[in-house]
């Protein structure tokens, strides 16, 4: 199976999937969203996968969403907020819907950065490795003017508690693989050097698991608590497209793309 900004291959009854634009630092743009989608589909058709490796080349995990191109965030048709609502609802949200709800185990070893949206991306993971030097970042806020989203608000809280959760979100602080270990966002912190090692074999253990127990697990463990993620995602979508429409996220936008320190007005 052949992917423009993924690598897919499936060894062993482990599919292992990588993010493959190294030089946007894996940046989300609607191909990636795209090919991820389709990746999951062919796993969850494929009865002869029983887990998965996600993990990113370069030397970061995951930047976040492609802010940089216009395919995200260009669309004559519709305003800023109604443009960011529409590529939620019809390609991210999806998109982490499909990943979160694989019948199978997925592993995700992160390397490098994990930044909004790219936490997300790793958060879908069942088992989360990161490598010592690799950090997570909720940057919607203090860089944007915006509020994380791709089902963070649905997770952060369930895994390091409200206090925590709301920290990260408005603060923006980088949170160290240790720290996320810690804390109990992710399973483990590893070593640089045993990052791929360690979550192949993890991978690999699951393959060859009592598969309808895992299925099984993954079913309650996702429904833990009242609310869904899909109410979740639907929740984060309006209040994005929201406040998509404001002068800080133009702002944000601009001093993203030229490298600079956004002056936010609060309009």
């Amino acid at each position: 199976m052949h992917f423009d900004t993924l690598l897919f291959e499936r060894r062993e009854g482990v599919a292992y999937v990588t993010l493959n634009r190294p030089d946007k630092l894996n940046a989300l743009n609607l191909p990636m969203i795209t090919e991820l989608r389709k990746a999951a589909a062919a796993i969850d058709s494929d009865q002869g996968i029983h887990a998965v490796l996600l993990t990113a080349n370069g030397r970061g995990f995951c930047s976040g969403a492609d802010l940089i191109g216009d395919d995200l965030l260009s669309d004559p048709k519709r305003g800023l907020g109604e443009s960011i609502r529409a590529r939620l609802h019809e390609h991210f949200n999806p998109m982490i819907e499909a990943w979160y709800g694989l019948r199978v185990p997925v592993v995700a070893a992160v390397n490098g950065i994990a930044a909004g949206a790219g936490v997300s991306v790793a958060l879908v993971g069942d088992v989360v490795l990161a490598a010592r030097s690799a950090t997570f970042i909720q940057l919607f806020a203090p860089k944007l003017g915006l509020m994380p989203d791709l089902g963070s608000t649905f997770h952060l809280p369930r895994l390091v508690g409200s206090a925590r959760a709301k920290g990260l979100a408005l603060l923006g602080d980088p949170l160290t693989a240790a720290d996320a270990a810690n804390w109990g966002l992710i399973w483990a912190c590893v070593e640089d050097g045993l990052l791929a090692q360690q979550a192949e074999s993890i991978a690999r253990r699951l393959a060859t698991g009592p598969t309808q127990a895992f299925q099984r697990i993954k079913a309650v463990f996702n429904v833990e608590l009242p609310r869904t993620l899909t109410e979740q995602l639907a929740i984060e979508a309006v209040a994005q497209a929201e406040l998509a429409d404001t002068q800080d996220f133009a702002e944000g936008v601009q001093a993203f793309r030229s490298k600079r320190t956004p002056n936010f007005t609060g309009t």
